[in-house]
């Protein structure tokens, strides 16, 4: 197939191009309660091209791209009419010209995990025993589960001389948990870790188990009014992705962030913990083939570093790094208990919770909280929260307890101050 398409690449004069091929191998188990409903094996071939069509518009260059996919079924014939039909198409994408990466061939990078030590079948063996470990409440318990582990090889060519790849392992999935007394209720959630990380799928089963025997006991909204807002899992990322997309080259360039390396992100007044986040490197290539590094971010609050692809980056003469899905943050000051002091409202799931990029504003309907009016801890539900991370990020506190989310590692839990509630 990669000949198939090198061949119509020449055929249609496609000069500069991009071709992204993925074999992705995985072992993908279901389940309904602890029972396994289906079992499936899989080993798919995909193929992505990018051509790059290059024109004049009112005297200024121009560099128009289309993409393409390709299957391991297509003819000739097929594959030379889809390139055909992307060429035609770019040349209507009105972008500033860019230059693209360039590199040499390079040997099958084999990243190291845990995962790679077993196969595929054994993986989802492990990871499906830690699943259902902490299965044992009565009224509280999985209903279903879908469990995948993976093995992908990326294969990454340009028209520059780039002619790279690499093996990685992931084990990703979801699974609902169900409680039926006093109210019967449900909990969705998902995972996915590139090792064979068993405990942190135990310990966030062991939390949604209890999350949702809360859920089905919690009945009345808090009172409407402001209150210290403690947010723990997986929202605790949302908050640290808007200083990640506003620091992208694709943000700044067209200037909706006016993030500039040297800034201080959080203000010059800020009482309360200043942020400092590594990019990390999941893979030793971006989709372009740039090589990626883990690079600071942030350090203290200063913006250390602009990423992004090859086009934005050469509009802002800065360095490509690729595009990043992954970073960490070093644990806060203060543990969770001490965190949990007065009167608070600790959120642990939203029906929906948004982090606007643009704006800086975020905002929930709470699913399930814990509302402490200083002695006393009830579970509550309904109701809102939303509030600006510009006025909040000025005094940020952060647990020193730790958690690993997809794309993130770092604390558990972040406290705001003087957050809105909609309530009862």
């Amino acid at each position: 197939m990669l000949h198939k398409i090198l061949s119509a690449l020449k055929l249609n004069n496609v000069s500069v191009y991009l071709i992204n091929e993925n074999r992705n191998e995985t072992v993908e188990l279901f389940f309904i309660k602890k029972r396994l409903d289906m079992r499936r094996q899989k080993d798919v071939h995909h193929y992505n091209v990018t051509v790059y069509h290059d024109f004049d518009k009112d005297g200024i260059k121009m560099r128009g791209s289309s993409s393409a996919g390709i299957y391991s079924q297509m003819t000739e014939e097929e594959v030379n009419d889809t390139i055909k039909k992307a060429y035609f198409a770019a040349s209507f994408v009105c972008n500033p010209f860019y230059e693209l990466p360039a590199g040499k061939k390079e040997e099958l990078v084999k990243m190291d995990s845990s995962l790679s030590i077993n196969t595929l079948a054994e993986n989802a063996g492990k990871m499906a025993e830690a699943l259902f470990s902490e299965d044992i409440m009565e009224d509280t318990f999985l209903n279903s589960a879908e469990l995948f582990t993976e093995k992908t090889t990326c294969h990454i060519i340009n028209s520059s001389g780039i002619d790279v790849s690499y093996e990685k392992y992931t084990v990703k999935g979801e699974f609902v948990v169900q409680c039926i007394s006093p109210q019967d209720v449900e909990t969705y959630q998902d995972f996915s870790y590139d090792e064979l990380d068993t405990e942190a799928l135990k310990e966030k089963v062991k939390q949604t188990l209890e999350m949702t025997k809360a859920r089905a006991q919690a009945k009345s909204a808090p009172s409407a009014g402001e209150y210290t807002v403690l947010l723990s899992g997986r929202y605790v990322k949302d908050i640290f992705d808007y200083y990640i997309d506003r620091s992208s080259a694709s943000m700044i360039y067209p200037k909706y962030s006016g993030y500039q390396v040297g800034n201080q992100v959080q203000g010059d007044n800020s009482s309360g913990e200043l942020i400092t986040i590594t990019l990390i490197a999941k893979e030793p290539y971006s989709k372009e083939g740039i090589p990626m590094v883990n690079r600071p971010l942030l350090k203290d609050g200063v913006l250390q570093t602009i990423h992004g692809d090859s086009r934005f980056s050469y509009y802002l003469s800065t360095e490509p790094t690729g595009i990043y899905q992954n970073f960490s943050v070093p644990s806060g000051l203060k543990s969770f208990s001490e965190m949990k002091t007065g009167k608070y409202l600790h959120v642990v799931n939203f029906s929906d919770f948004q982090m606007d990029t643009f704006s800086g504003h975020f905002a929930g309907e709470i699913r399930l909280a814990f509302l402490c009016d200083g002695h006393s801890v009830i579970p509550v539900t309904g109701g809102s929260i939303n509030g600006s991370l510009l006025e909040a990020q000025k005094n940020l506190i952060f647990s020193k307890e730790l958690q690993i989310e997809k794309g993130y590692e770092g604390p558990y839990a972040v406290k705001f101050e003087n957050v809105n509630v909609a309530g009862a």
